[in-house]
């Protein structure tokens, strides 16, 4: 076994660290791995992903939700879920649907006046800048209803849905040009554009396919539908698509399924579209050159006006040398272009290879008009020998692909859906690498930006359908499975599964953590969904409450711990508008907002203003509240919105009579509550002078935490002023109450500058070594903590410098920690029991961590000025 962890250590360290983690770790390791049945290997994968608390990821995934109709955030290589986005449906938590600014985004995605309310998610891509993500916007389609929406990065939060008016379907969705100039949108199940029935018998003459080019604001972060356009497609099914980079620049790539343009009929005798859509052994991929069809589509004669969309027919595609087709292999589902833009990987879901197309060999054809026929659109159908690079024979169901960092010799990765398998190949000498399996059914894979100009390598993420035996049984509805594969050596390695319970997630794309840059807090006031000043901003001091007819608005704030107004009273049948601003400024301090029985819930995160507006149409008293924990006074954050119906008369129900306390005892608690705000303050201040001394400026987090603890100390001048006032007026009860508000400021003042305090501390303390840090751990996990604080006294006494206070003081602390009773006599010791009224338990620490203990307390009395 020392071996073992000495080998282990070399692996998931580095040699110059294994000797340390082979000596700390006490056999523990050995303990945890047999009684759990670990191997070697699941030691090395579980090291490989683990991140230690505060630790980082170097990727970030956005994965679809499926039919949850959201995305799912995780990091690599650790997995974790981090966040939901909402995107499609509403989503309660983030009070998504629920007020009124995150509702008006929801309903964009109305269809001709109709409410929808679910969605299926299922490409998200990232913007590029020359071919590379750059971290600012993402776009992701909905399956189950032609749309697309775009999420903004700097907070993660949904800002645009927009509805294809032509489509009745989409799957091949969302797909950027290379710099971002346009998202392209394929359509799936070919329907005819208007919004007229057609008989089905009319398929290949009204039936129409299409791919949708909407024109993207890269700046703004928004789809312009006014500037954007649809070219016209036979009644193929598309599927997905790719635009062109590098030497490809300039064009799209989009494949298709059902070239037979078979319409079933099982109710009739006729076989299922299964049978029929899959006769032919070739069908097309679409090749069209969108730039210059947007150069067409400036011209009216160009385009038909179909539902507020600009439609180029097929005709003006074809006349202007700007659409093509080329056989690909039956039921493709991938369209992959590389990063240089020379090769357009096709993978068939009925075919064992991969087809490599060469955009040199295929843009030759187009020059030279060299043709081999049309289709019977019209549309010329370019020789597939002819542009083809070659074939790979690859395995069963092969799908979609992602390219790795060594992309240029012919670095690839794709996925096989029948034999459940990652397969790693050359899409240059065709010769397949390597195989993993995957457990099971793969669709998609995610590289790490394996799809830009820049695929960094490093980790595979295979998308599974299926789970069957991977956890533990939830019922008949299995989780889906990402599964996270090591591609840095020569062999793929399985690392981790990843079960994933919230709808289907379809497609996935990663990008490096160090690109994206989201805020932590909002400017005061803002609406994030537009980015500009809230209509109904307030600021400290401007909460009010204004009627105009039948309409109530009530301005209010929302801080630690209180919501402004705190009682509100309307009239049954009147509309209501609560219009809310978050005051914090402390990072994650979000605050929810819901008034009972109303179904109206709002997340407020620090600095931002919803709106919510309901009919008061229930009569009677309804708590409103902060739905979010935010504090330790958290459930005294609340109010009452009390609905009165304007036609009745109501009685007041007798007032009870309450014992008062004198104006000597109000007097007593008002004195008792300065002291106490003195006191805390003199804590505060100690704080401050450490934070000073030691320079927190230069360190950034530190900064920005003293900023928060600073926000919230200046709000006590103006709650001392009003309890000085009510002095003078020998209103002690409400002095109290203001002195008691000081005091809430002072501790979320000290609880924030605490926190800045420790963290400094570990910026500017010494290193630890390896067996002080174990012994810090150790302190922890041992209950020392329950007793003893570092720096002050406590239930126990301060163990700062307790190495000095004994002869051979280090062996002194190890006999007393090992076996406590043994010392109980010890005159020193029998007065620390008789002081605190507390004997030292056994706490039945090996010597091992007794001595990491000892190290620990070194590294403390070495920082003592620290603490």
């Amino acid at each position: 076994m020392d071996k073992y962890l000495s080998k282990l250590s070399m692996l998931v360290l580095g040699t110059s660290l294994a000797a340390t983690v082979a000596s700390a770790n006490g056999g523990e390791l050995e303990k945890v791995m047999k009684a759990r049945g670990l191997t070697e290997n699941d030691v090395i994968h579980a090291a490989k992903t683990y991140n230690p608390t505060g630790g980082r990821d170097e990727f970030m995934v956005f994965s679809s939700g499926g039919q949850c109709g959201q995305v799912i955030v995780y990091g690599v290589p650790s997995m974790r879920i981090l966040k939901y986005i909402a995107v499609f449906t509403p989503e309660p938590w983030q009070g998504y649907g629920y007020d009124d600014d995150s509702l008006k985004i929801l309903r964009e995605g109305n269809i001709r006046g109709k409410e929808i309310n679910w969605g299926d998610t299922h490409h998200p891509a990232l913007s590029e800048t020359d071919g590379k993500y750059d971290g600012k916007w993402l776009a992701i389609n909905d399956k189950a209803n032609p749309r697309v929406a775009i999420i903004d990065l700097n907070d993660f939060e949904t800002k645009q849905i927009v509805v294809n008016p032509v489509f009745k379907s989409e799957h091949g969705g969302a797909f950027f040009t290379p710099n971002s100039e346009y998202i392209l949108e394929a359509c799936q199940y070919a329907a005819p554009f208007d919004n007229n029935y057609h008989p089905i018998e009319d398929y290949k003459e009204t039936y129409r396919g299409g791919v949708t080019l909407w024109k993207f604001d890269h700046k703004k972060g928004r789809i312009i539908p006014k500037d954007s356009f649809t070219l016209e497609l036979p009644p193929y099914m598309q599927d997905l698509s790719d635009a062109g980079k590098g030497v490809s620049y300039g064009w799209g790539f989009t494949n298709s399924f059902n070239t037979e343009m078979y319409t079933g009929g099982i109710e009739v005798g006729m076989p299922p579209n299964e049978a029929g859509m899959s006769r032919n052994d070739t069908d097309f991929m679409h090749v069209y050159n969108w730039k210059k069809l947007a150069q067409l589509v400036k011209n009216k004669k160009n385009y038909k006006m179909i539902n507020g969309m600009r439609v180029i027919p097929m005709s003006v595609a074809v006349a202007n040398n700007a659409l093509f087709l080329i056989p690909e292999p039956k039921s493709p589902h991938g369209v992959d272009v590389s990063p240089d833009g020379e090769y357009i990987v096709v993978c068939g879901k009925l075919d064992t290879h991969a087809s490599v197309f060469q955009w040199s060999k295929i843009k030759k054809l187009i020059d030279n008009k060299e043709y081999a026929g049309r289709d019977p659109y019209g549309i010329p159908i370019l020789d597939m020998k002819k542009s083809l690079h070659g074939q790979a024979e690859l395995g069963l169901g092969p799908l979609h692909n992602q390219y790795g960092k060594d992309w240029k010799d012919g670095e690839i990765y794709t996925s096989l859906y029948v034999d459940s398998q990652i397969v790693k190949w050359n899409y240059k000498t065709l010769k397949v690498v390597d195989k993993v399996n995957v457990h099971y059914n793969v669709g998609h894979l995610c590289g790490m930006e394996g799809k830009s100009a820049d695929p960094q390598g490093k980790y595979i993420i295979s998308l599974n359908k299926l789970a069957i035996d991977r956890f533990d049984p939830v019922g008949p509805l299995h989780p889906q499975n990402h599964q996270l594969i090591d591609i840095s050596g020569k062999k793929m390695d399985l690392l981790v599964d990843m079960p994933l319970p919230l709808g289907e997630p379809h497609q996935a794309v990663a990008i490096r953590l160090s690109k994206l840059h989201p805020e932590v807090r909002y400017q005061m006031g803002i609406d994030p969904k537009t980015g500009k000043q809230h209509v109904g901003k307030t600021l400290a001091g401007q909460e009010k409450i204004v009627r105009k007819g039948k309409h109530v608005y009530i301005y209010g704030t929302l801080v630690r711990s209180h919501i402004n107004p705190e009682r509100v009273t309307v009239n049954k049948g009147d509309t209501v508008t609560f219009y809310l601003t978050n005051l914090e400024r402390a990072e994650d301090e979000t605050h929810g907002f819901t008034v009972d029985d109303y179904n109206i819930h709002a997340s407020l995160e620090p600095g931002e203003t919803v709106a919510m507006t309901f009919k008061a149409d229930l009569e009677g008293v309804f708590p409103y509240y902060c739905t979010e924990f935010c504090s330790a006074l958290h459930l005294e954050m609340m109010g009452y919105m009390m609905v009165k119906d304007p036609n009745k008369k109501y009685v007041s129900a007798q007032k009870l009579k309450m014992k008062t306390m004198t104006k000597a005892q109000l007097k007593a608690e008002y004195d008792k509550a300065v002291a106490v705000n003195s006191a805390t303050d003199a804590v505060i201040q100690s704080v401050v002078k450490f934070l000073k001394e030691n320079h927190f400026e230069k360190h950034a987090t530190v900064k920005n935490l003293v900023t928060d603890a600073l926000d919230q100390y200046g709000k006590i001048p103006a709650q001392k002023k009003q309890s000085d006032a009510a002095v003078k007026k020998g209103d002690y009860e409400k002095a109290v109450l203001f002195e008691n508000m000081i005091w809430q400021y002072m501790v979320k003042t000290a609880d924030v500058g605490i926190r800045a305090k420790d963290l400094l501390v570990k910026e500017v303390a010494t290193k630890q070594s390896p067996a002080a840090a174990e012994g810090e751990r150790a302190f922890g996990e041992g209950g020392c903590g329950g007793c003893h604080v570092i720096g002050k006294v406590s239930s126990g006494p301060d163990l700062t410098g307790v190495l000095q206070r004994h002869e051979n003081g280090e062996k002194w602390v190890k006999d007393f920690v090992m076996n406590p009773a043994s010392k109980y006599t010890d005159p020193y010791v029998k007065s620390m029991i008789d002081y605190f009224n507390l004997k030292m338990p056994n706490q039945h620490m090996n010597e091992k961590e007794v001595k990491n203990i000892i190290e620990y307390l070194k590294w403390v009395d070495q920082n003592a000025n620290l603490f």
